[in-house]
């Protein structure tokens, strides 16, 4: 943004620094002067002083132009800001050609919610000619187009106090003016030359027949300022910033007005903006018709201009920012002994310093600022104030702003160099944890990644259909929880999962030709509940979710190369549990191939139940899904419900001495049905409770397709029982014993032992 120096010491003419030095203490004080132009001597030899190039930030809407400026400006070297008294001529009398009266104005019920305020003025017999004096010559110092008196009038009022009007010729509206909703498929030309089509949701100024201009964004053809123009209707008003901000971006404008309306207006500017940009017009004759039509949604009044007051003590303004270099300078003690009690005081940093006391930050410095910022200061007793907030500043809504602002004025290069008193550092109840996994994931060779938080309707109905997403058990189910204002209409809802955001990390590394891709996420995922009322709250759980891709896989004797992956997430998920102490032991964690989901390739997957409650769900993404997303190899996902275990206590590791004597392996291979599962063999052997058995490992499974060697319908099994004494050499009649009750036990469920050459 654009600031002159002379226009701001046109304002102030008490600014006793040099620009240069004015530059520097606006930048200290969060208000960054970018860069310093000097702009040379005019015509008439006098110093035509500095252009500032300003970077304002987006909640600083009410410093984007010269007052705004020169109010910090006043703030900073307790200069008196004059008010805007702008001097306009006597209405026409009523005996005239025009009756004095209001002008008609409404607001459409419907667009009460966007226009809150909208005041019009009638201006006749104006002189529409190029602009002269103080508009003409800041004009050209800024590099600002000129076009006539009365559109300049506008812009000078725009760069002067910062609320957007407009000039209309008032001999090309039709009836009165309507502020309302546009109709859709309606065309409007604007002042650039370029016709929109507009949509329903569009807010218009228009007359009683036609669209006038886009609120907030652009004036309209039909009704611009002409060199022939002779009456004017003036309009300053005040449009929802989200109404300006849809418009601007739908139809691809972006103005100086829609700038300041999309982030919020000052909604008591409009009336002075609208006398000042009258009287600039005035000056080359004309006169006032009627009185000025100011009409204004309470609603909205209530909650821009009329906020409720915020409590502000001085205490906690000086416990918040601490020592000052200036702090009991005043007292004339500097250089001078003190006593261990006053040490002791100023160690605590204001929390029990009197008000009136060493700080630099008194109640007089306090009130001082704010007051100058324009908030109303009623003191309430013991340092505290009831602070009445100023309508441009909308950016201020709780005692810590305004302790910011009295920072900020103050000057942050006037605090003292103090370390902060030591906070506790409380740890997570879940940090272990959560350590714990990220640890395991990243020795078992993942990579920790981190996707979106949001998801689209259609990826979440695949993913985490609201049937099956669960419910609170008090018959309450849960739903997908959509946002108000999406950022587009991929991301419409909080994550009701976090295998999208997989799926797209690993979809992103197969379209760089990254064909080897083990990726991990830890976070939380949404849903809400509601009841039939539709009321309800958001929950955020903690998830897990695992992507696996991988070119090339190896075949093993347990296992198919196409089925590794699987088997590998399969094998990622019992890791996991063996962190932690599961009540029941390692049996209470279990694997089905039943209820899988739609997303799932059929016969690829499964689920995890600890204690009979899904823990886990992993497998292969649908061919059909691949083929959509064009994914040149396949994906293998899992999903965990990390929240149910990290609520457990870790297992505790403890150190044995090694045995002295050696492990004996002794290898049985038997004969199941495919129904059989490895765990429930494993479980079997386990409940015979053998003093000696160390591990049990399966080698290889072997079925045959054809039926020949094997029943079409059964699986052979081979498997190590590695026997491991501390305390003795075991013999044979020890191996013996214990491979005979292992056959006993699993002949009983079924099996049948294949001896050698079988």
């Amino acid at each position: 943004m654009k600031i002159l120096t002379a226009w701001l010491r046109a304002i102030l003419p008490t600014i006793s620094v040099s620009d240069r030095q004015l530059a520097d203490d606006l930048t200290l004080r969060g208000i960054a002067v970018e860069g310093v132009h000097d702009l040379g001597v005019s015509p008439s030899g006098e110093m035509n002083g500095h252009l500032f190039e300003m970077d304002i930030t987006t909640n600083r809407v009410d410093a984007m132009n010269h007052r705004g400026i020169a109010r910090e400006i006043a703030t900073m070297y307790a200069l008196e800001l004059p008010a805007l008294e702008p001097v306009l001529p006597a209405v026409r009398e009523a005996g005239a050609a025009s009756a004095a009266r209001p002008f008609s104005v409404r607001i459409d019920p419907e667009a009460e919610a966007l226009c809150g305020r909208f005041t019009a003025r009638v201006l006749r017999g104006v002189t529409v000619r190029p602009s002269s004096g103080e508009v003409k010559t800041f004009f050209e110092l800024l590099g600002q187009k000129q076009i006539s008196n009365a559109v300049d009038a506008s812009n000078f009022t725009l760069l002067g106090m910062g609320h957007p009007t407009h000039a209309f010729d008032l001999d090309r509206i039709e009836g009165g003016i309507v502020v309302r909703l546009a109709r859709r498929g309606e065309v409007l030309k604007l002042l650039d030359g370029t016709t929109r089509t507009l949509e329903a949701d569009d807010l218009v100024v228009a007359d009683e027949q036609k669209a006038l201009g886009l609120a907030g964004v652009m004036g309209g053809w039909e009704s611009m300022i002409t060199p022939g123009t002779k009456n004017v209707l003036v309009e300053a008003a005040w449009f929802d910033p989200a109404a300006v901000r849809r418009s601007s971006r739908r139809h691809g404008l972006h103005t100086d007005a829609s700038h300041r309306f999309e982030r919020g207006a000052d909604f008591n500017a409009a009336p002075l903006a609208n006398d000042l940009v009258a009287e600039l017009i005035l000056r080359d004759g004309g006169t006032i018709d009627g009185t000025m039509v100011d009409l204004a949604v309470p609603a909205i009044e209530q909650r821009t201009a009329k906020r409720a007051a915020i409590s502000l003590s001085v205490r906690e303004v000086q416990r918040h920012l601490g020592t000052t270099v200036e702090d009991g300078k005043s007292e004339g003690r500097r250089g001078e002994d003190r006593t261990s009690e006053n040490k002791k005081n100023e160690s605590r940093q204001g929390e029990d310093r009197d008000v009136a006391g060493e700080s630099a930050l008194r109640s007089a410095v306090v009130e001082q600022y704010l007051t100058s910022l324009g908030c109303r200061m009623t003191a309430e007793g013991d340092g505290s104030y009831s602070v009445a907030l100023p309508s441009w500043r909308l950016d201020l809504e709780r005692e810590i702003d305004l302790i910011e602002e009295v920072a900020r004025v103050f000057g942050y290069n006037r605090f003292a160099n103090t370390l902060p008193m030591p906070l506790p550092v409380l740890r997570h109840p879940v940090e272990a944890q959560e350590r714990a996994v990220r640890t395991r994931l990243l020795a078992l060779g993942f990579t920790e990644a981190i996707s979106s938080t949001f998801a689209s309707a259609a990826e979440a109905a695949l993913f985490a259909p609201e049937e099956t997403s669960g419910s609170t058990g008090e018959g309450v189910a849960l739903r997908h929880v959509a946002m108000e204002n999406p950022l587009s209409a991929e991301a419409t809802l909080l994550r009701p999962t976090m295998l999208p955001g997989m799926l797209a990390m690993l979809a992103n590394n197969l379209n760089r030709d990254v064909r080897e891709a083990r990726l991990f996420e830890q976070g939380q995922v949404f849903l809400g509940t509601a009841d039939d009322e539709g009321v309800g709250e958001v929950m955020e759980t903690a998830s897990l979710v695992l992507g696996v891709t991988s070119e090339t896989t190896e075949r093993t004797s347990l296992y198919s190369a196409e089925d590794a992956p699987i088997f590998e997430l399969k094998g990622v998920i019992e890791s996991l549990a063996s962190l932690f102490t599961l009540a029941g032991g390692a049996e209470s964690l279990r694997f089905s191939s039943e209820k899988v989901p739609a997303w799932m390739e059929a016969g690829r997957g499964g689920i995890a139940l600890l204690h009979n409650r899904p823990l886990a769900v992993f497998g292969e993404l649908s061919r059909t899904e691949q083929a959509a997303r064009k994914l040149r190899q396949p994906v293998y996902l899992a999903t965990i419900a990390i929240s149910e275990l990290l609520t457990l206590p870790l297992q505790v590791h403890t150190a044995r001495e090694i045995s002295r004597f050696q492990a004996v392996e002794r290898d049985l291979s038997f004969l199941f049905p495919d129904t059989t599962k490895w765990h429930t063999i494993a479980a079997t052997i386990e409940a015979l409770a053998l003093p000696e058995l160390e591990r049990l490992l399966p080698l290889e499974i072997f079925r045959d397709p054809k039926g020949k060697a094997i029943a079409v319908g059964q699986h052979s099994l081979l498997f190590r029982l590695v026997f491991h004494s501390a305390t003795r050499t075991l013999t044979d009649s020890d191996l013996v014993e214990a491979s005979r009750r292992v056959t006993e036990a699993l002949t009983a469920m079924g099996g049948v032992q294949r001896m050698p050459g079988s």
